[in-house]
């Protein structure tokens, strides 16, 4: 995909990816409800294959590929959730995937990456040496490489998850979403202002990440320099074709501290039941730390994934 994403190309993208994806839940609290005196729906992709909304993308790129490019492999740089997640997409295509991982990685990430079939190259955690790693593998192998969310495809594969929100709750006011690299609000933003061109699109970051409140600011990209945050899969700078759909369709963003996150996080564990990660619980604690910005009206929330190392647990 070359051009930027509208929303016949999403809608063409759900009926591709159905068969590689879950259709994941919609929940609701009554906690949360009184607390914002509104109403709040959970769109639930913790409980996406692999954990994390990645699958939507990566099972479009992974389709999208010519017979050519399949037979060559696919490569990629991640720390987790995309190199999770392109390694299944390419295993239930057959086809070989290798990912390039920094050797920080959280051991629970690195197992899944192996239980779904990569074959794992190590890095060390600096820009510098992802890039050239990478560019080592593709070129010893010939792998295409499959950008976690500066690519077309994985942009539109993320937007399938406002497709099937909007397609289940109608009118709602107001779609929070967490905002790393910028691929998944990149995605459901080609959703919105179609289908729901009244609604209020808000990304969360954290504050010690706010490089997509920096960039649209400043009007051009600002890089994320290894900020400190919890939430490791919100630490990516914003893309070139990221950051203009950005400017396009995002409405506000909100930044959230640790503490927020945190306690966000713990309050989905005990109150809702289900585990999301701290990339995910940004989200919420944008909704519980500004409750009059949402009081009577319908919010969408994503929690886009809930893969976490339980030996390292924030309390």
């Amino acid at each position: 995909m070359r051009k930027e994403p509208v929303l016949q190309d999403v809608q063409n993208t759900s009926k591709q990816i159905t068969p590689f994806v879950h259709r994941t839940p919609v929940l609701t609290s009554q906690s949360v409800n009184s607390i914002i005196d509104g109403e709040v729906f959970f769109k639930c992709e913790n409980f996406q294959k692999t954990g994390s909304f990645k699958m939507r993308g990566a099972s479009n790129a992974v389709l999208s590929l010519s017979e050519e490019q399949a037979k060559r492999g696919v490569v990629t740089v991640s720390s987790g959730n995309h190199g999770a997640a392109l390694s299944l997409a390419a295993k239930l295509n057959g086809i070989i995937s290798h990912v390039v991982t920094p050797k920080n990685t959280q051991q629970v990430k690195i197992d899944a990456m192996k239980g779904y079939g990569a074959n794992l190259v190590y890095c060390e955690p600096s820009v510098e040496s992802r890039e050239s790693t990478l560019l080592k593998v593709q070129q010893e192998t010939g792998a295409v490489p499959i950008h976690p969310y500066n690519d077309y495809r994985v942009i539109s594969g993320a937007g399938t998850v406002a497709i099937e929100l909007i397609n289940e709750i109608k009118d709602l006011d107001f779609i929070v979403v967490p905002i790393g690299g910028g691929g998944l609000i990149s995605g459901i933003g080609v959703v919105v202002s179609s289908l729901l061109p009244n609604a209020k699109l808000i990304g969360v970051e954290p504050e010690s990440a706010d490089d997509a409140l920096r960039s649209i600011k400043s009007g051009e990209i600002v890089p994320s320099n290894y900020p400190l945050t919890i939430a490791d899969g919100l630490r990516s700078s914003l893309g070139e074709k990221t950051f203009p759909m950005i400017q396009k369709f995002v409405d506000d963003i909100h930044t959230v501290s640790e503490k927020e996150i945190i306690s966000s996080m713990r309050f989905v564990w005990e109150r809702m039941k289900i585990i999301v990660e701290p990339s995910s619980a940004v989200t919420m604690a944008a909704v519980l730390n500004n409750p009059a910005s949402f009081r009577g009206k319908k919010t969408g929330v994503i929690f886009s994934g809930g893969n976490i190392d339980l030996s390292y647990l924030p309390w």
